[in-house]
This record gives structure tokens, C-alpha cells and sequence, in this order.
């Protein structure tokens, strides 16, 4: 077991930002923010596709949105098609390829699906959710698609005018847009485990490999003046061994995480930060129960990616800069709480001014002592 820990470890350590988010999300069972430059919005949607079917062997389905997005848009866009006779009987069969079974699935469908949906019209045996949904500029959608959006994400399950569609096992659903101050419906909000902040520095390795590919002439002789360049990185990257995960091991990372132990003074640690981040005179909300747990939930998964066995202060002040930030809601000068006592505008005005909340997150972090 500790061999094949340290194996997936090795593995852990290839992935480029946005594989490691995908994975920390279907390894916790959650869904996930991905935020990049306008500039770079369609190819981050691109590399996305490539890590759903390349690293993971997972279906994947985009969906543009925009205001004019109808709830029959987003049902239909979320849809793939089923390859198989018999969606329900795959859960069982263990398809290669494809992630069907995890930890109290069994469980989880038989509690939660009711056998009538298995089949309310023909189209519910030819089409079925992608593993992994990526709705692009979803913050533009209306408030009921974005309803909606919540209740596959809670219920794990669509209705359409003809079917019910559930989800498959694994299913993560990705909020794709640019970086910026959009927000989202306030409970789908609070529904993202993480959010991550792709920047341009970052590359796009599966993409940049895909690019080099279709490029390069089978002659070895033919000049490269024609080929794109791609990041070092990447060539550092793909030159290791293959980095797939398979349902295997997705499956013992998400039984190891269940195992760490933390101590009673890295709890406290990380309960102090919620403390601490709901007190703070920026923060006017978003510091909910739900964060809280899922605070909990990442600080545990992110220990076997790092080879431990336990939870260490570190992963804690790392898990909050990734569980925090889409949440904070920052507090307007007229609203904050000293202005009850009497403060000046002026004064909690230029004490706020240009206050983010990824600077709310690390000035608790340096706030908040760690234990030794």
C-alpha cells in the first residue's frame, strides 16, 4: 500500500494546475471554479477537454452560456452520448475507460434515484451527463439556469421535458470564466468546493502537446521553424512517465484522504481561521457552515497528494487560499461595523479601499498562530 502511495505521489507531483484541481475535486467528490484571462478563456476550455478524456478517461461535455441560455439549452448541453445499451447496467460492469463505481456509490444511488427514472423516453438509453460538465461563463446565465445548475450540482440529477437525467459516478461540474468580480446565484456559490485562478504563465501542456502533434511532420529532417513553441514545462512534463489516473486510484486517494488523522491543535488551527475570517472588519459574509466543511474536506485530500498521512498546518493555510476566495463577500465603508461607533466614512473608506479577498485570507493567515 505505502509503495503504491508513493507511486500515485510521483504522479501528483507531474500534474499542472488545473489537472491537480480536477483531481482534487473527484478525488473529494466536488465541484470546482476555474477562473483565467479573457485572452486565454477558449483554450483553458480546450485543455480541459484534453485532461477529461487523456488523464482521467472521463466523457466530457461544454456548455457556452450566456444571458439569452434557456433551461432546455442547459439540459441539452450537459448531455454526451451513451455508448452503452444500458447506462444503469455499466455501474456494475466496470467499463474500461470510464469511472462508474467509487466509494458508497452503490449506496448513494440506491437512496437517492428512484428505479422509476430509469428510462421515462427513448432518448434517456442513447444520451446520458458527461462525466465532467464544464459551463463556460455560467456568471452570465440567468437566475433560473443558474437554479438549475444547482440542482444538478445538490441533487445530482436533471429533469428535461422528456427525461431524468442523474449523474454519472464521477461527475464534477466546472464553472469556466474570466477573472473578475462576477458572482454566482448565493447558494451555487457556497456549492463550489474550490476556485482556481489559471494565469497565462501557467501554460497549457496537454494543449501545447496536442498543438505539437498535429504539427510535427512524420520526417524527422523537416525543419521546426513551422512548429509551435511550446512552454518548457510541458516538454518537462510529458517527458516522465504516464501521468493517467486510473478508477483505481482515484479510488485509494479518496479512501487514503478518508484515513488522515488530524491533531486537536490543527483543528483548532483551522477553526480559528474561520473565526478569525468571519470577524474580519472586510468581510460582510460568505463564512458559512458549508465552507467550513469543505475547509475540512480539502485540508484532508490535499495530505495523501503530498505523501502524508496526517494534516499539517501548512495544508490547512493552503486549503483556505483555495476554499475562500469566491466566497468572501467584502463589506461596502457604509456597512462595515465600526461605523455603528462611529467612525468616520472617510477613515474606513481609505482603510478598505482596494481590499481583495485573497488579502482578507492572508492577513488572517498571518493573524492566526500556528501550532508547532
Amino acid at each position: 500500500m505505502e509503495e503504491g502511495a508513493n507511486r500515485l505521489v510521483d504522479k501528483v507531483q507531474g500534474l499542472s494546475d488545473i489537472e491537480l484541481a480536477v483531481l482534487l475535486c473527484l478525488v473529494a467528490e466536488q465541484h470546482c471554479i476555474i477562473e483565467t484571462d479573457r485572452s486565454v478563456l477558449d483554450d483553458v476550455e480546450k485543455e480541459i477537454q484534453l485532461i477529461s478524456s487523456d488523464v482521467f478517461g472521463l466523457t466530457c461535455a461544454v456548455l457556452d452560456c450566456s444571458d439569452a441560455t434557456t433551461l432546455d439549452d442547459f439540459g441539452s448541453g450537459i448531455l454526451v452520448k451513451d455508448e452503452h445499451d444500458d447506462y444503469f447496467g455499466t455501474r456494475n460492469g466496470g467499463v474500461k475507460g470510464d469511472f462508474f463505481t467509487s466509494i458508497n456509490s452503490a449506496s448513494h444511488h440506491d437512496r437517492k434515484v428512484p428505479k422509476s427514472s430509469r428510462a421515462f423516453s427513448p432518448l434517456e438509453g442513447s444520451r446520458k451527463i458527461a462525466n465532467i460538465v464544464v459551463a463556460k461563463n455560467l456568471d452570465q446565465a440567468s437566475a433560473p439556469v443558474q437554479t438549475q445548475a444547482l440542482e444538478l450540482v445538490r441533487g445530482k440529477r436533471i429533469f428535461t421535458r422528456t427525461a431524468v437525467y442523474t449523474s454519472p459516478t464521477p461527475f464534477l461540474f466546472i464553472a469556466l470564466g474570466t477573472t473578475g468580480n462576477a458572482r454566482f446565484n448565493l447558494h451555487l456559490n457556497d456549492h463550489f468546493f474550490i476556485s482556481h485562478k489559471h494565469q497565462i504563465d501557467d501554460g497549457l501542456p496537454n494543449l501545447e502537446d496536442q498543438e505539437v502533434k498535429d504539427l510535427v511532420p512524420d520526417d524527422d529532417n523537416t525543419s521546426n521553424s513551422s512548429v509551435v513553441k511550446a512552454s518548457p514545462f510541458m516538454f518537462e512534463k510529458r517527458n516522465t512517465s504516464s501521468l493517467s489516473f486510473s478508477q483505481d486510484e482515484i479510488t485509494q486517494l479518496t479512501k487514503l484522504s478518508s484515513e488522515v488523522r488530524i491533531s486537536s491543535d490543527v483543528r483548532a488551527y483551522l477553526h480559528n481561521i474561520v473565526v478569525f475570517m468571519r470577524l474580519h472588519r472586510a468581510v460582510a459574509g460568505g463564512i458559512s457552515a458549508m465552507a467550513t466543511r469543505h475547509f475540512d474536506l480539502l485540508s484532508h485530500a490535499l495530505a495523501p497528494l503530498h505523501g502524508l498521512t496526517y494534516v499539517t498546518p501548512s495544508l490547512v493555510a493552503l486549503a483556505a487560499r483555495k476554499i475562500y476566495p469566491h466566497r468572501i463577500g467584502l463589506a461596502l465603508p457604509s456597512a462595515e461595523r465600526s461605523m455603528q461607533w462611529g467612525s468616520s466614512i472617510e477613515a474606513v473608506k481609505a482603510v478598505l479601499g482596494g481590499v481583495t479577498a485573497e488579502d482578507v485570507i492572508e492577513e488572517v493567515l498571518q493573524s492566526v498562530e500556528a501550532p508547532l
